[in-house]
């Protein structure tokens, strides 16, 4: 038996090199760089070669890839290359449909074999909620058109003979999975790309990247310098994998990831292992990969070693495999295989790898540096990710904006604040990376880089039972329990590195009860929050929001371009509208409040003119704020854009009581001429002054208030001593999303997101079309109203007991024409409901044609009658907003009481 080493690593690393030089061969005394490129990619892996590749395919073809070593260096060279076609995530799943096309056509646009092997895929379910997890993949895979087929345990074991299936539950087996070869697909990558007039300079480092600042406070690309040279460009790509804030750095920038050591080992030969599918058991954190007669073992240990500084020239490097960390995956692989115990191990393999916060990548133009795009952190998918994500971050760069809602790899999910922050990025990656191979329960939360960023209200909450959810470094209140505080502890690091284990924790206790695919037994929590909220009043902490202003000379004509509603209202005035992208796709939904000039507050700036503020969700609010900005900044306008979201805080007072409990602390007059809906004022309230915005976002009678840092908890205790008595409760996010949900409000990034647009979303509503005023999207979005929407959103409720959260499939008379979006239990109706888009084979959706069918839900597996509904199930008059609750019966309340005595709290 032997382990692959230094002494024997040398060779093949010049092999390697050997078969990189014989394609790009050019000697840097005799070649020279061009002056000038319409693109340089930096970077000659798998991201690098597919971008440059999907870049000639879209006809740039004036581009440069710098490569400091040789095609493939750093990690692609490595890889294990494993292609697995389900995921729980749509945008993924087509990503990865993407690579598999261009996997099966470059052979015939190149002559190079790509090295795909199609041998299948095969995941090992060894609970009961593993296999739960795996119907619901079988389920959007048929939607998405990817073959995969529930196997029992007898089945499997005929299937893949030398697999243990003694304690198998079952198995899904996913026949169009594979492998990459990635020496083959970088050579037919960058082939195609030279041929179409692209050029490759490999053994050729960038040294620096040249900026000019600009009047909004950021930096434009305008060259990059390397070692023979400056390249004069307007857009450089980023694609150096575990290296990349070597790059970033140049330009003052830095993105949260990490590198870490990643290994696995090729056994000798086993007998009939030959033509098996790839196998991933989840339960075990092993992959099992075909490697002709012998396999490549690997996996997610809880203990990966992290790379502190990578160093510069560790292209074809590999490091000694530590066995102690290694060895679970050993032990685990025969505990799937058991013949593996006699096969021994002829070559390990152990590299860098980049790991990022969410185990998700990091892609597209940076805000802070105009026209710096990133394609890095893959967290080891590179390969499998590399043909969707090069195709998106090709069309990120030729149209402005990717085709596919890529919002989840966007570099602006994460704000500026937590990339800079070593203990987040650092115990989020190691909780990513641990966790990979977890079962992926819809409310499940970290437990790593907790308290980072908390709100005014977070100490008081926390007393009152509020368990926490975690967005991107913010804390904001999920439910509340009706038993001891469950504060968020020091991360423990799942006990590696020596740390002990936090125990006795009631957080870790309260987020278990999620993990599950049926209704949580936290249900009541959530059923008491929303029918209190129904019937007498809940107070919602929304402080995490982002909270900006817009002013300027320019303000006016900015808000006029940059939001789809109009911004010509009176002072006072508050709307709902989206923000789009040239291309018509919604980049946000949010409020924008027109101002008066105030007094000096945060919640009252003084400035000249017009002013506007936007209140944005806080989760999405960095990537809201850079929308706004590089929207502002791409048209010229001169308007200044202050973020106060950490100077103010935001409760909002929801349901038929809020009227009442309000006026019990301000003076203001709260009846609907005095303050009407969709309005915004300074009042007083509890002695403090603070904006009031008289909205909803759960479909009752309510205002929100956004208040002064200093002035939250005063202004909280008021609210609760005043609103107790008449029914007021605590209520968190859990119940703004069954709430939103039953009233059929949005939430972005589920039923609406970038790759949607206002026709589809029925949001048409809330854009200016019948007037003159231009705004960005609306030539894209009067073509799409002229062709006819070719999906549509609609809303289904289900009678049948069963639990939807999203990835169900639709059916329409016994055929699939979409997926659900988002799913949740409307506790007032006492209904599950969905919201999802149709298609109709790509013709124009009807009115008629959406009536006349016959509509199901499947969930794992499972049909269930399903109701159309082309308006809201609730309150579709939208009275409650307006304060009449004449059908608000004596009857209802006695229902919550009901529900309250017979509530089993957690």
């Amino acid at each position: 038996m032997t382990v692959l080493s230094k002494v024997v690593l040398p060779p093949i690393i010049k092999s390697l090199k050997s078969k990189c030089q014989l394609r790009h061969n050019s000697s840097k005394s005799s070649r020279k760089l061009p002056k000038s490129a319409d693109v340089v990619v930096i970077g000659g892996g798998s991201l690098g070669c597919q971008t440059m590749y999907h870049l000639a395919k879209m006809g740039v073809t004036n581009t440069v890839l710098l490569e400091k070593e040789n095609l493939t260096a750093g990690t692609t060279w490595h890889t294990a290359g494993l292609v697995w076609r389900l995921r729980p995530n749509d945008t993924e799943i087509q990503l990865l449909a993407h690579t598999q096309k261009v996997m099966s056509g470059l052979e015939a646009e190149t002559g190079v074999e790509p090295g795909w092997i199609n041998n299948g895929g095969l995941f090992i379910a060894n609970t009961k909620e593993r296999l739960e997890e795996y119907k619901r993949l079988q389920t959007i895979g048929k939607v998405l058109g990817v073959e995969s087929y529930v196997l029992s345990p007898k089945e499997t074991k005929e299937l893949y003979p030398l697999m243990n299936v003694d304690d198998v539950y079952g198995t899904l087996y996913s026949p169009t999975d594979g492998t990459i070869d990635p020496h083959g697909l970088c050579t037919a990558l960058s082939r195609y790309a030279t041929r179409a007039g692209a050029q490759i300079f490999e053994k050729c480092s960038v040294t620096d990247i040249l900026t000019t600042d600009t009047m909004y406070g950021n930096k434009e690309i305008r060259g990059v310098v390397t070692e023979e040279g400056t390249i004069e460009t307007k857009c450089v790509v980023n694609c150096t994998g575990a290296w990349a804030n070597y790059i970033n750095n140049m330009i003052g920038l830095n993105v949260p990831l990490v590198a870490m050591k990643h290994a696995y080992v090729v056994t000798e030969k086993i007998p009939g292992i030959e033509n098996m599918p790839n196998v991933r058991d989840h339960d075990l954190s092993i992959y099992l990969k075909l490697q002709g007669d012998a396999l490549q073992v690997g996996g997610y240990e809880v203990d990966p070693i992290f790379i502190e500084k990578i160093q510069k020239d560790f292209a074809f490097g590999l490091y000694e495999l530590d066995y102690d960390v290694f060895g679970v995956h050993l032990e685990n692989s025969i505990k799937r295989v058991p013949c593996l115990e006699q096969s021994g191990i002829k070559s390990t393999v152990c590299g860098p790898e980049s790991f990022t916060p969410d185990h998700k990548p990091i892609m597209g133009e940076d805000p802070r540096v105009r026209g710096f795009y990133h394609g890095v952190g893959f967290n080891s998918a590179g390969m499998m990710l590399g043909g969707g994500c090069g195709d998106q971050l090709a069309r990120w760069i030729v149209n402005g904006r990717p085709d596919l809602d890529m919002y989840g790899y966007d570099i602006r999910r994460y704000c500026p604040e937590v990339s800079l922050n070593k203990r987040w990025i650092d115990e989020r990656s190691h909780e990513a990376y641990a966790k990979n191979y977890a079962i992926v329960f819809p409310h499940d939360e970290p437990l790593a880089g907790r308290n980072m960023k908390k709100d005014p209200l977070h100490q008081v909450l926390e007393g009152a039972g509020c368990v926490y959810q975690e967005r991107f470094g913010w804390e904001r209140p999920g439910w509340f329990t009706m038993h001891a505080p469950c504060p968020v502890k020091e991360y423990d690091w799942y006990g590696a590195y020596g740390s002990p284990v936090n125990d006795e924790y009631g957080y870790k206790e309260r987020l278990q009860l999620d993990y599950t695919f049926q209704h949580p037994q936290l249900h009541d929590n959530i059923r008491f929050e929303c029918l209190a909220t129904r019937t007498a009043a809940g107070l919602f902490n929304m402080s995490y929001f982002g909270k900006f202003y817009m002013t300027g000379p320019d303000a006016r004509a900015a808000a006029d371009w940059i939001f789809t509603n109009k911004m010509d209202a009176v002072p006072g005035t508050t709307v709902y509208t989206c923000m789009l992208n040239k291309n018509a796709g919604i980049e946000a939904d949010l409020t924008v409040s027109m101002l008066e000039p105030g007094q000096g507050g945060p919640a009252d700036p003084t400035f000249s003119g017009v002013g506007y503020y936007i209140a944005a969700a806080g989760g999405v609010a960095y990537q809201n704020l850079a929308h706004i900005q590089t929207a502002a900044q791409d048209a010229g306008f001169n308007v200044t854009i202050a973020d106060r979201s950490r100077d103010m805080g935001m409760l909002s007072i929801q349901g038929p009581r809020a009227r009442e409990i309000l006026s019990r602390l301000t003076d203001a007059p709260l009846d609907n001429s005095s303050f009407p809906f969709s309005t915004n004022k300074m009042i007083t309230v509890a002695g403090h002054r603070v904006r009031a915005l008289r909205v909803s976002f759960v479909g009752e009678l309510g205002w929100e208030l956004h208040i002064p840092a200093e002035s939250c908890v005063p202004v909280y205790l008021a609210l609760m001593e005043a609103g107790q008595p008449l029914g007021l409760v605590n209520a968190g996010y859990r119940a703004i999303d069954s709430l939103s949900i039953e009233k059929g409000y949005p939430h972005w990034h589920q039923e609406v997101r970038m790759d949607d647009s206002p026709l589809e979303a029925g949001l048409l509503f809330t854009c200016k079309l019948k007037t003159d005023t231009n705004f960005l999207g609306r030539r894209a979005l009067e073509a799409r109203r002229i062709e006819g929407a070719r999906k549509k959103k609609v809303c289904f409720t289900v009678d049948d007991s069963v639990c939807l959260l999203g990835l169900e499939g639709i059916l329409r008379n016994g055929e699939y024409v979409g997926h659900v979006r988002r799913g949740d239990h409307a506790f007032y109706l006492d209904q599950e409901v969905a919201y999802g888009y149709v298609s109709n084979k790509g013709d124009k959706i009807t009115t008629p044609w959406l009536k006349e069918g016959t509509y199901e839900i499947e969930s794992k597996g499972v049909r269930y009658p399903a109701n159309l509904h082309l308006k809201t199930p609730f309150n579709s008059s939208n009275s409650r907003i307006q304060g009449n609750y004449e059908e608000l019966s004596a009857e209802s309340v006695e229902n919550i009481e009901r529900a309250r005595a017979g509530a089993s709290f957690r």
